[in-house]
């Protein structure tokens, strides 16, 4: 584990580089015509409003956790790093000291407009699904389960990809099929379920439960998927104590849900501009991070 305290990066503006994108957390930068620079910074985000107060090296922790992650699917699906150095892009020192462990130097592809979302358990929006309808984004599940209850085997629920701001929306598998072509949407499904398989043993032999994921794909020059974004982290999955798993009730969890928890005490529309957290907040929800980030690379 090499995340270490460091001064929160809320924003980045590096010099000479372009950058061509700031979302939620990471800032995009240009590189060249084949390769772009991510930055993971301290921002935090929740109910899809980005929060005012950062959360200590989260953005280094988020970057260690994909990358462990990144090398060890790599037999399951090629991804977006490229292997070259942050410094021989970024000459600066200081701007170098900052991007330590928190930036990746990546290939330049064309994403897909949709969020591969993989459920191994019926919680949140899911839960809020299944009650409604019986199942999931058209999915049929077994009548009599509880919150968080393990499902019978993952199912794959693709949502759509929203601007910052705005709310993904979760949608059939087929009507991914019709935006993406179902040759393409097959592989993305049978590829994200590879994938949480594959890492939600190995979590689960380290004392974390992966309740459910999302990922995001790319295509490069040759049409072959890719794996892109961040991978299997506590920004992008639900991660649960195994020892503190109960179901009937929503599980403690090493992800933002603590902030979530927080914010519904608030009397807040959950609109920006989000309210600031307290110092105790902060200071937990960091430990969470990088505690996710201790168990899993033990």
């Amino acid at each position: 584990m090499n995340a270490s305290p460091s001064d929160p990066v809320f924003e980045t503006s590096l010099k000479g580089l372009e950058l061509i994108h700031r979302g939620k957390v990471r800032d995009v930068y240009a590189l060249d015509a084949k390769r772009m620079l991510i930055v993971t910074s301290d921002r935090l985000s929740a109910f899809d409003v980005v929060l005012p107060d950062p959360i200590p090296d989260k953005g280094r922790v988020l970057t260690e956790i994909s990358n462990f992650w990144f090398a060890r699917t790599r037999h399951i699906v090629q991804n977006h790093l490229t292997g070259l150095p942050v410094a021989d892009f970024v000459s600066d020192p200081v701007e170098r000291a900052m991007l330590e462990h928190r930036a990746i130097v990546v290939r330049r592809l064309r994403a897909l407009p949709v969020e591969a979302v993989v459920r191994g358990y019926v919680i949140g929006s899911g839960w809020k699904e299944y009650q409604a309808t019986g199942g999931i984004c058209g999915i049929a599940l077994p009548k009599g389960l509880r919150q968080a209850d393990r499902l019978p085997e993952p199912i794959f629920t693709p949502a759509t990809k929203a601007a910052v701001g705005e709310h993904d929306e979760n949608v059939s598998f087929e009507a991914i099929a019709g935006t993406i072509g179902a040759d393409l949407a097959a592989k993305v499904r049978s590829t994200a379920l590879a994938i949480y398989a594959f890492a939600a043993e190995h979590a689960r032999a380290h004392g974390i439960i992966i309740a459910d994921t999302k990922f995001e794909f790319g295509v490069d020059d040759a049409g072959e998927l890719v794996l892109i974004d961040e991978v299997l982290t506590p920004d992008s999955s639900r991660f649960w104590p195994a020892d503190r798993y109960a179901p009937g009730q929503s599980p403690p969890s090493f992800d933002k849900q603590y902030v979530r928890d927080y914010l519904e005490t608030l009397t807040w529309n959950k609109k920006a501009p989000g309210p600031k957290l307290p110092a105790e907040v902060i200071g937990k929800t960091a430990a969470n991070y990088r505690e996710a980030l201790a168990r899993l690379t033990a």
